[in-house]
């Protein structure tokens, strides 16, 4: 007999050598059916793993995140199936589950119709009903390449071949065999309802080498309803999408011949920005934060000494050839800022007095994403990011750090984004040691630091293997979008090795030559990726303070014009960005204009209005606010500007 540890605190003795499907079918645990995967010991599981020592033990199902990664999972398998059936000359490319479905890439003569997906997606039907089952079975990398040699899956033998010497995993359906680490579902009889949502292009490896395959997306449930309540939930995200309000309200606009995730932000999305970024250094600044202004390229050399040479090259764009940078002089673009920030330190040698010093700037990056990944403003290959780093004496880490979050939070709460935020703590893989710098001792000691100070700050948090910066654990914080795809916002990070690397010393009160610890932070994140969550959030409406145009002046007939004028003068001196309607079109047309634009506030004067010195009010929100002093309105919106109200 062995004893399990349930989720609920409660421990089970039951028999040894059980599957963790059999286990959760005999200590009635009414989940069964439900059942998608297992955690044991905090792993995740297939169902099919024999639980055979003491452990933890947890059921997942479709309402947990990990369970539900299992079923898509599953789905892409039955999706690949379906698509061998009808399409047999396809080449299989890789299936995974993403954070809100799942998506497959095939190799194939033309992209799949609109026509093709509603046959795939009959035929998926078709084969959920078969309830067939699926059977892992294991094997070595010759069996494995003789098996999907046979197959003529060319794409799974460039897998098979980056495995060399491991053993491999195979999952099989029916007649469908796919090569996969797993975990998946039992069958895939649970797969009661599936909706194949789009086909796009994607390249297999880096796009300037890769051969392009058609990407299908999709998205499957236990049950038509959730189907039905996600399909309706993606209609209302189409209408809130930066994507689609960004371009209508011209806040930016992409170019095929510049680039993939290479945006241009149009002067709506530029001041926005703007009025972000001045915020932000202004804020930094009273917080005893120092500019800088450092290069966007650098020799490799630099990047060699950081360690972003060894660890982070593929995500850079290199200028010239990387293989020869050690006889020749290759430059690429920064990635992060860094490194360059690390050159004020070491201008001269630093007293023990001097720290913490707290360097921030406004950082032009570039980062050589996959052009599948390119996202709106999400997404991009060029970013600007309020970035900074401290650099601080080991009794000063946790202060530090608390006061970076700190800031963080103050900034999501000023611009409304503080109640759709979760917390990561992002720790590194001890199975993957080759991404990481460092001993397994030192990442141990510092992430147990940061957890104790994420404790002490009081703040909810999950963990996550693998997701480290290759020199330290990192607090995330997470956001999704509106189609539920999460993204990190905010970073604080805490680095205990790049300042040994740099020779970043400091003299201490007892004379003796120290390194201080790093913290790598952002504080609003990236601003392009903050406006687009802005424009989702609010659905283009944006707040007055950051709207690009706070209030628009609609003189009823040109003899206002005068009086438009003078006002317009009036709230400028306050600051207000204030612009005149002065087309010759009725007001309730241009009413509807400002409405659809989305500006906050419409000042409306006729002649009433002239000869009392009044506004006719109009709000966004509130409609018809009545007539008021002139005087009284300037007041009310430099008010409501000054005060940031959300």
């Amino acid at each position: 007999m062995i004893k399990l540890k349930l989720k609920d605190g409660s421990v089970r003795e039951v028999e040894s050598g059980l599957s963790a499907a059999e286990i959760a079918k005999g200590i009635g645990m009414g989940l069964y059916k439900s059942a998608c995967a297992c955690k044991i010991n905090g792993r995740l599981c297939d169902l099919r793993t024999t639980v055979a020592e003491d452990c933890d033990f947890e059921i997942l199902t479709f309402e947990n995140k990990e369970g539900r990664q299992t079923f898509w999972h599953t789905a892409s398998h039955l999706l690949a199936q379906a698509v061998k059936n009808l399409y047999p000359n396809a080449k299989l490319g890789r299936g995974p589950a993403t954070e809100n479905g799942f998506y497959y890439d095939f190799g194939v003569e033309k992209p799949f119709s609109a026509d093709d997906l509603k046959k795939i997606e009959d035929e998926m039907k078709r084969l959920a009903k078969e309830g067939l089952e699926l059977e892992r079975f294991e094997l070595s990398p010759e069996e494995a390449e003789k098996l999907m040699g046979e197959k003529g899956e060319i794409y799974k033998l460039e897998l098979i071949k980056k495995h060399e010497g491991e053993t491999l995993s195979f999952y099989k359906q029916g007649d469908f065999v796919d090569l996969c680490a797993g975990p998946h579902l039992m069958s895939i009889a649970p797969i009661k309802a599936v909706k194949l949502l789009s086909c796009t292009g994607a390249y297999w490896g880096k796009a300037e080498e890769g051969k392009q395959l058609s990407r299908i997306y999709g998205v499957a449930f236990p049950k038509a309803s959730e189907l039905e309540e996600h399909l309706k939930a993606l209609e209302e995200a189409k209408l809130r999408d930066h994507n689609k309000i960004g371009r209508e309200l011209e806040y930016f606009t992409t170019v095929d011949y510049i680039g993939q995730g290479l945006p241009i932000l149009m002067p709506k999305g530029a001041k926005v920005i703007q009025i972000l970024q001045r915020f932000v250094e202004d804020e930094e600044e009273r917080r005893g934060y120092l500019l800088t202004k450092t290069p966007f390229l650098a020799k490799s050399d630099l990047y060699k000494i950081s360690g972003h040479w060894d660890h982070y090259r593929d995500g850079m764009f290199v200028l010239g050839d990387a293989d020869k940078a050690e006889t020749e002089e290759v430059f690429a673009l920064r990635p992060m800022t860094c490194p360059f920030q690390f050159q004020v330190y070491l201008s001269r040698l630093r007293s023990y007095r001097e720290l913490p010093m707290r360097f921030n700037e406004t950082s032009t990056l570039f980062r050589n994403e996959d052009s599948g990944e390119m996202h709106g403003l999400i997404r991009v290959r060029q970013f600007t990011i309020s970035e900074g780093h401290i650099a601080c004496r080991p009794d000063q880490v946790e202060e530090e750090f608390r006061q970076c979050v700190e800031l963080a939070r103050f900034m999501l709460k000023t611009v409304g984004l503080d109640g759709d935020v979760s917390y990561r703590f992002s720790k590194w893989d001890e199975n993957n040691k080759e991404k990481y710098i460092g001993s397994a001792e030192e990442w141990e000691n510092v992430q147990n630091l940061m957890r104790n100070i994420l404790n002490h700050i009081g703040i909810e948090f999950t963990e996550a293997d693998g997701e480290a910066a290759f020199y330290g654990p990192k607090l995330d914080i997470q956001i999704r979008n509106v189609y539920g795809k999460e993204d990190t916002l905010i970073t604080v990070q805490i680095d205990f090795q790049l300042a040994k690397k740099f020779g970043m010393e400091y003299v201490d009160a007892d004379g003796s030559k120290k390194y201080p610890y790093v913290i790598h932070r952002t504080s609003i994140g990236c601003y392009e990726r903050t406006l687009a969550l802005l424009l989702e959030k609010y659905a283009g409406a944006l707040p007055l303070w950051l709207s690009p145009v706070q209030a628009r002046i609609l003189p009823i007939s040109d003899r206002q014009q005068a009086y438009a004028e003078e006002l317009l003068a009036k709230l400028r001196e306050k600051g207000l960005r204030c612009e005149i309607d002065s087309r010759n079109e009725k007001i309730g047309y241009k009413i509807r204009s400002a409405q659809v634009e989305k500006i906050p506030y419409m000042l409306v004067i006729g002649d009433k209005e002239q000869e009392a010195g009044e506004i006719s009010l109009r709000s966004r929100k509130d409609g018809d606010l009545g007539s008021m002093p002139a005087q009284a309105v300037i007041e009310k919106l430099d008010k409501e500007n000054k005060d940031k109200v959300n």
